[in-house]
C-alpha cells in the first residue's frame, strides 16, 4: 500500500513543477495570453448599454463663433418628464452678432444689463422629424467675471423673421434675436433642451468683443 502511493505521488509532483515552471515562464517574459480579457474592459453587452444611454442624451451642444455652423439634437420626453428620447437634429449657423443701441432697433428703453446685441443665425431642420426650437426665456450670457445671466428681451426678434417655430424636416428660418448681455464678449447660450439629463446648453455663441 505504501509503495503505491508514493508512486503515485511521483507524477504528481512532477506535474506541480511544470506547471509552475510554465507560470514563471509567461510571467517573466512579460507576455499575455492572446484569449485573455484586459482587466477592467466592459463586457461587450455593457459597452452597448452604455453607447445607447449616451445616444439617446442631447448631451452639451457646439460652441460657435460667428460664421461657424453646428448641430444640435432636439427631442421629447414621455408625459412624466422621464425617458428622453432624441427624435431630430437642427442646424445653427451663426450669421453675425453686432452691438446695437436702443434706437437702432426702435426698441424705446435702455438695457438693463448693459448691451444690446442683435444676434442673427440661420436654423435648419436636417433631421427626419418635426423639431421645436424656442429661444425666449431660455437665452443667457455670461463672461469670465460674471456668472450666466437671462439675457431674453420681450423685443424678441426685432423687425426680423422669428427662429422660434416648428421645422419640418427641411424647413429653414433666418431670423434675429434681440438680446440684453452684460458687456460686449462673453458667451450666450440657449438652454431649451428637454433633457432632464443635459449636460450643458444646446449651443453657445462666443460673441465678439
Amino acid at each position: 500500500m505504501r509503495a503505491y502511493i508514493r508512486r503515485a505521488c511521483v507524477p504528481a509532483v512532477l506535474l506541480s513543477a511544470v506547471l509552475l515552471a510554465g507560470c514563471s515562464s509567461e510571467s517573466d517574459s512579460g507576455d499575455s495570453v492572446a484569449s485573455q480579457e484586459p482587466a477592467g474592459e466592459a463586457p461587450a453587452e455593457e459597452a452597448a448599454v452604455e453607447a445607447s444611454e449616451s445616444a439617446s442624451s442631447s448631451g452639451s451642444g457646439p460652441v460657435l463663433e460667428v460664421g461657424e455652423t453646428g448641430e444640435f439634437a432636439t427631442g421629447e420626453t414621455d408625459e412624466s418628464g422621464e425617458d428622453y428620447k432624441v427624435t431630430s437634429t437642427m442646424s445653427v449657423k451663426v450669421v453675425s452678432a453686432e452691438y446695437v443701441t436702443a434706437e437702432q432697433v426702435d426698441i424705446s428703453k435702455e438695457p438693463e444689463n448693459g448691451q444690446y446685441v442683435k444676434l442673427t443665425l440661420t436654423l435648419k431642420n436636417v433631421g427626419d422629424a418635426p423639431a421645436k426650437v424656442m429661444t425666449y426665456g431660455r437665452m443667457e450670457w455670461e463672461d469670465t467675471d460674471t456668472a450666466a445671466q437671462g439675457a431674453s428681451t420681450l423685443e424678441g426678434i426685432g423687425d426680423g423673421r422669428s427662429v422660434d417655430s416648428w421645422y419640418k424636416p427641411g424647413q429653414s428660418v433666418t431670423g434675429h434675436l434681440i438680446l440684453d448681455v452684460g458687456d460686449e464678449g462673453g458667451t450666450v447660450s440657449y438652454n431649451g433642451s428637454e433633457d432632464p439629463n443635459a449636460e450643458g446648453p444646446v449651443f453657445s455663441v462666443n460673441l465678439p468683443e
